[in-house]
């Protein structure tokens, strides 16, 4: 079994700052990328920032400039440091991890469930 779970999310003034988290656990050889998504009420579910194992990102042009995306692999987490928010930030956001259970099998997505983020005065 492997879980993903975000966390960090919550209520915040605009021009305010988050940093989500979001883990896998479980059985897992190796991840390779791991990405934040965000859905706000009402439209589709977007890409925000995506890194790679090797460090690699890439961002939303939203939110170049105020996001990073970072991770620790020692411990199978990632990382968004949300600066200079926005009302339209508001939205749910879904951490996706490419994850391999064993060397011979190739990745397979899983999602965590989402952590809210409302940035409101």
């Amino acid at each position: 079994q492997v879980q993903v779970v975000e966390s960090g999310g919550g209520l915040v003034q605009p021009g305010g700052s988050l940093r989500l988290s979001c883990a896998a656990s479980g059985s897992i050889f190796s991840i390779d990328a791991m990405t934040w998504y965000r859905q706000a009420p009402g439209k589709q579910r977007e890409l925000v920032a995506s890194i790679t194992s090797g460090g690699s990102t890439n961002y939303a042009n939203s939110v170049k400039g105020r996001f990073t995306i970072s991770r620790d692999n020692a411990k199978n987490t990632v990382y968004l440091q949300m600066n200079s928010l926005k009302p339209e930030d508001t939205a749910v956001y879904y951490c996706n991890a490419q994850i391999k259970r064993r060397f011979e099998l190739p990745a397979s997505a899983y999602w965590g469930r989402g952590t809210q983020v409302t940035v409101s005065s």
